[in-house]
């Protein structure tokens, strides 16, 4: 549904999007993940025909962004950073606005329908300068949706809004991804997590990594991580018992206990020592690497 391939944008002697290449499929919620000035709302306004790039293509639904801008634009629906709104309209006014713009064949039906998705319905006749910020992501995501397009393309929607708004917003985000293929950037790496059933890291216009969470920590973390915590024993001397284990690779201080890196399932040769020595293990999980890890650990490769 979106293909990009060796996209490049510059503005004069600035590369801000490097030859960067990715996809998302029908039905996909793909996170677009990076720092501030990464190049990721730059790749979106490529994307949404906003404007061009300096190089390679991108395609949305088969159509090119630059030969088939027309096309493109009306299977898109985009939701920039900072909404678009007129604040002397009213929410059902501003959407009806959107739905002749974009060709909708019945509006008023349409609005309606859009309305109560994104739960504005009780908000209709309400002026839009009298909303709050939440309320108008809603509303750029009702215009985003009114068209009901086969992309939605939405930038950085949680910035901004307090914690409850932005959980209706990441529930809303899942709920597109039943019916659409969505593109969502983010710099917040657990918003990622919850929502995106992959993504794409990208930093200083480059990506650096690309695919599901599972396989990006199967890449990154090879082998097996440990939480172990011993009671009875000092700290050194704990941590001396468990790198004499063997397989054991690395043991490092977390807390009141130790995260152990192991090439293979050490579990029972670790709960034999502690219990040799007589002490006790107060507890052994395995612990996985978050996005967030992921994400620091390449990005800080990078710089």
């Amino acid at each position: 549904m979106i293909e990009v391939h060796d996209l490049t944008k510059r503005y004069g002697s600035h590369l801000a999007v490097d030859a960067i290449s990715f996809e998302a499929h029908p039905g996909e919620v793909v996170g677009l993940l990076g720092p501030n000035g990464a190049g990721k709302t730059t790749t979106m306004r490529i994307l949404t025909g906003f404007m061009p790039p300096t190089g390679g293509t991108a395609r949305i639904a088969g159509y090119d962004v630059m030969a088939d801008s027309l096309e493109v634009r009306r299977r898109v629906g985009y939701l920039p950073e900072r909404v678009p709104v007129y604040p002397d309209m009213t929410v059902s006014g501003y959407i009806t606005f959107w739905a002749k713009l974009r060709g909708v064949t019945r509006p008023r039906a349409q609005v309606d329908t859009v309305l109560e998705r994104v739960n504005l319905t009780d908000r209709r006749n309400t002026l839009i300068r009298n909303l709050s910020k939440g309320l108008r992501q809603r509303l750029g995501l009702a215009q985003a949706l009114v068209h009901n397009p086969e992309v939605v393309i939405l930038d950085e929607p949680t910035i901004g809004i307090d914690p409850q708004q932005v959980i209706e917003v990441r529930e809303s985000v899942r709920e597109l991804g039943k019916n659409h293929t969505v593109l969502f950037s983010t710099h917040i790496l657990s918003e990622a997590e919850q929502v995106c059933d992959r993504v794409v890291i990208i930093n200083k216009g480059r990506i650096i990594a690309q695919g599901t969470p599972q396989t990006l920590r199967a890449q990154l973390q090879p082998g097996v991580a440990l939480y172990v915590e011993i009671g009875g024993l000092g700290k050194e001397a704990a941590a001396r018992l468990l790198r004499e284990i063997p397989g054991i690779e690395s043991v490092e201080r977390q807390g009141d206990g130790f995260a152990v890196r192991a090439g293979g399932d050490v579990r029972p040769a670790l709960s034999d020592a502690v219990l040799h020595t007589g002490c006790r293990l107060l507890e052994l999980r395995p612990v996985a690497m978050t996005l967030e890890d992921i994400f620091l650990d390449l990005v800080g490769r990078e710089n």
